[in-house]
């Protein structure tokens, strides 16, 4: 073959490759590290209740979506019960693979997370729009009561409370939270950062 074609088949691998077409450079494996997390989930730790979307590079019978039980568990074909809640995305992945080992010379997990449904907050009382919402990354107690509307006419601002779970039900913690020091800019340590199942409760 003479040069000028050898050089345009290695440009169109090179361009196929590049685009993620299936088949190029010799059915390699996609370039994401194995059990890393879907784009914007690094930190994101697992919950009962997310959905999650495990795909296992040339294993078909083994990519699918499941659900993280209540018990915090999933169940993996070949693995039985695995313990998926309290980890992130990559760090589940990792675990998979590593076990994985055992039947599959050289297997390629990666974890994401299709639905977020495990992290989430209530607000409750007077503000325009209780309910329940998405906990994004870092959302704080005064971002939280604007995704509910703000509070309402007769609220009691400097009343406010945090209802935070604990780790063994009916433990609980409550959080005091004063509105109007964090508005008038006295006491902004008091926004602190909303947790998954917290209810910001407003009299």
């Amino acid at each position: 073959m003479s040069s000028a074609p050898r050089r345009q088949l290695a440009l169109t691998l090179a361009a196929m490759t590049l685009l993620g077409v299936p088949g190029a450079a010799g059915e390699t494996p996609p370039v994401q590290a194995a059990g890393a997390p879907a784009a914007g989930k690094t930190d994101y730790v697992i919950g009962p209740g997310d959905v999650l979307q495990i795909v296992v590079w040339k294993e078909p019978e083994l990519t699918r979506d499941v659900t993280v039980r209540v018990d915090g568990k999933i169940t993996v074909p070949l693995l039985g019960e695995v313990e998926a809640a309290g980890q992130t995305p990559a760090q589940l992945g990792a675990d998979l693979q590593k076990a994985l080992v055992r039947f599959f010379a050289a297997p390629q997990v990666t974890v994401g997370v299709a639905q977020a449904t495990s992290r989430h907050f209530f607000v409750i009382g007077q503000v325009t729009r209780p309910g329940n919402y998405p906990l994004g990354a870092r959302m704080t107690v005064l971002q939280g009561l604007a995704l509910a509307g703000g509070l309402r006419e007769f609220a009691k601002a400097d009343s406010i409370v945090i209802v935070r779970p604990g780790q063994a039900p009916p433990a609980q913690t409550v959080i005091p939270v004063n509105y109007k020091k964090i508005e008038e800019g006295k006491d902004v340590s008091q926004n602190i950062l909303l947790k998954p199942g917290d209810t910001i409760v407003v009299p």
